[in-house]
């Protein structure tokens, strides 16, 4: 009995890249959130304001955060 790569060639070819494209994901995921610590923990050390990560049209890492502040009545 032969196997579906050796039916298909192409078959094999297609899930590698696939699996190939799911890592590169991955890993560029894990290199975001491991630079998006980094920046939280030096902004909080280095700053006395508020920060949160949070995905950026412009790139940006972490995002300064203003506290609200209630109205004075």
């Amino acid at each position: 009995m032969q196997n579906q790569s050796t039916n298909n060639p192409g078959a094999s070819i297609s899930l590698s890249r696939l699996n190939l494209k799911d890592f590169r994901d991955n890993a560029e995921q894990q290199h975001i959130a491991a630079q998006q610590k980094a920046a939280l923990q030096h902004a909080h050390a280095h700053s006395s304001g508020f920060f949160i990560t949070q995905d950026s049209s412009f790139g940006n890492l972490i995002l300064p955060v203003l506290p609200r502040l209630e109205p004075d009545s």
